[in-house]
């Protein structure tokens, strides 16, 4: 098959970023419960980033990393360039956690 261009016009594409698919693509999660979400690329990858979107439409950009894991309270991003994927770990979630999770990838280094 035909290789997708790097921002199909079926994802959103900003910053340079594109969207990528994510298992589970919708969550519900009962308050105090933890879950993670995990983002798989299909080419090799220089950095990503999670958002949130909030349910009134702003995006929150929640971790920006190449490598390793990132904590911020209770949320943890990791990523593994060699395995090619994200995840992002949300415990013990709370009422400020709902909203519409992205992972977005970027390719290569801004220029």
């Amino acid at each position: 098959g035909t290789k997708p261009p790097p921002c199909a016009p079926s994802s959103w594409c900003f910053l340079g970023y594109s969207i990528v698919e994510q298992s589970p693509s919708a969550l519900r999660l009962q308050e105090g419960t933890s879950s993670t979400l995990r983002c798989n690329f299909s080419t090799n990858i220089y950095s990503v980033q999670w958002f949130r979107q909030n349910p009134g439409g702003s995006l929150i950009s929640l971790f920006y990393l190449a490598s390793g894991t990132k904590q911020e309270g209770r949320l943890k991003a990791t990523v593994d360039a060699k395995e090619r994927y994200s995840t992002l770990h949300i415990s013990t979630s709370q009422l400020e956690d709902s909203g519409t999770y992205l992972c977005a990838v970027r390719h290569s280094a801004p220029r």
